[in-house]
């Protein structure tokens, strides 16, 4: 591990990608670090770029398919407490990018700031999140989003104002190498309200979608003017399955993959749906899943 040489207690080799990520699939990473600090986490990819190795950011895998023979260059994973933080100061919030987006919304809801509570149910980390844009049919994490600060792929730490971001659907501006932090300006509200109002939103996601489960993710954007669940039901692939990989029945934009599954199996699935819509209403659906 030349490229890495002193790094070892922050870099490992051939690590094993599926239990990184929510649908448990897909091969290995050459490289994968867990930086403790900004500076292990700089001279990694100084490191990385320095020797054509490229370089991709891991947050909680809910939206990641990796591919069976796995990922030739560096997996970066900012779990550690450094890029962690929540915390509160009057009706802002502040999270490290590595934060759990399931933390930040219950600490919102507990100090009484309201917004984030519709992200209920999505899984994942605040940056990918943030990349995403994730969101309900209400609201999305980029409307409560006053700042955040992201490092180049050269390396350099910037700080991005309200003002240089943009959000829309599932896309934002934030698509530099890492999302290392961000503020949000929420309302205040009373908490108990707000718990109220957070259980009724976990009730109805929960019985619609397979939120909150591993081993499952959501496949494809909505179409402008129509959603891709509506679509699927419409060329009767409710249910269709590919090896050890099965389309929801609730909701067959979502997949299913239990044991014994393979990554090439959901982009089997994947193809299969996509074509169908393809030919039946000339629509191509773009994947939510992003696909190393």
């Amino acid at each position: 591990m030349e490229i890495f040489g002193g790094l070892e207690h922050t870099v490992r080799e051939t690590e094993p990608l599926a239990p990184h990520t929510w649908l448990m699939l897909g091969g290995p990473a050459r490289f994968y670090a867990e930086p403790t600090c900004r500076d292990d986490l700089a001279e990694v990819v100084r490191r990385a770029r320095e020797n054509d190795v490229p370089t991709r950011l891991l947050g909680g895998g809910s939206n990641v398919l990796v591919r069976d023979h796995g990922y030739d260059g560096v997996v970066i994973n900012l779990s550690a407490p450094a890029f962690s933080e929540i915390r509160v100061d009057g009706n802002e919030l502040y999270a490290g990018a590595g934060a759990k987006l399931s933390h930040v919304v219950a600490t919102s809801v507990r100090e009484g700031l309201a917004g984030l509570e519709h992200l209920v149910g999505i899984p994942g980390s605040v940056g990918g999140a943030l990349h995403l844009n994730s969101g309900s049919r209400s609201t999305d994490i980029g409307q409560w989003t006053r700042g955040a600060t992201v490092l180049t792929r050269d390396g350099e730490l910037i700080t991005r104002q309200s003002n240089e971001l943009v959000f829309s659907y599932r896309q934002s501006s934030l698509d530099e190498l890492a999302i290392l932090d961000a503020k949000f300006l929420l309302e205040e509200e009373d908490p108990a309200e707000l718990t109220r109002r957070l259980q009724k939103l976990w009730i109805v996601r929960r019985a619609n979608q397979p939120s909150g489960e591993r081993g499952t993710c959501c496949m494809f954007r909505d179409p402008q003017g129509v959603s891709a669940t509506e679509l699927i039901e419409q060329v009767n692939l409710k249910g269709t399955s590919v090896g050890r990989v099965t389309l929801y029945d609730r909701d067959p934009n979502f997949l299913l993959a239990d044991p014994g599954a393979s990554s090439d199996d959901v982009l089997k699935l994947m193809d299969l749906v996509r074509e169908r819509v393809a030919t039946t209403f000339e629509i191509e659906l773009d994947a939510e899943l992003q696909i190393w």
